[in-house]
């Protein structure tokens, strides 16, 4: 990764733009040409050094239900149990962690309801008894950039 790589990575993260043609506005930003910007953002997702591009919303303020969820998975039913949460499109985290509860991930739905749903059914579709959903009480955003 070189010095132009980086610059395109700490600009994507913090403001990337949405227009038409983003890529030509992260271009006119960086003084590089739409096509530079674009192949070396599919090199850099080609090495995985970025997983993906969106969006990041509030979704308590578009009227969704949000929770922490924590798992505990038997060392030999790990990998498919991630696998089965990692079906859902209301995932947007999971990961291991040192702990009884060791594999904890975040869900977000319509509502709380369709939420426990779908922990009853991965329940019952791994054989994982015991996952629990943590509703924040509060919640606390905290803007996180990775300056390269």
């Amino acid at each position: 990764m070189n010095e132009t790589d980086k610059r395109i990575l700490n600009e994507i993260q913090t403001d990337f733009p949405i227009t038409k043609r983003p890529f030509h506005e992260l271009g006119k930003r960086l003084g590089l040409s739409e096509s530079e910007v674009i192949e070396r953002v599919k090199k850099l997702k080609d090495k995985g050094v970025i997983r993906r591009i969106g969006g990041n919303f509030h979704s308590n303020k578009l009227n969704f239900a949000s929770t922490l969820c924590a798992a505990k998975v038997p060392e030999e039913k790990i990998e498919h149990f991630v696998q089965v949460v990692n079906l859902y499109p209301g995932v947007t985290h999971n990961y291991l962690r040192n702990h009884d509860y060791n594999v904890w991930f975040t869900f977000i739905a319509e509502d709380m309801d369709t939420i426990c749903n779908a922990l009853e059914r991965i329940s019952r579709e791994t054989g994982v008894a015991q996952i629990r959903s943590l509703p924040a009480t509060k919640t606390f955003k905290i803007k996180v950039d990775f300056e390269v």
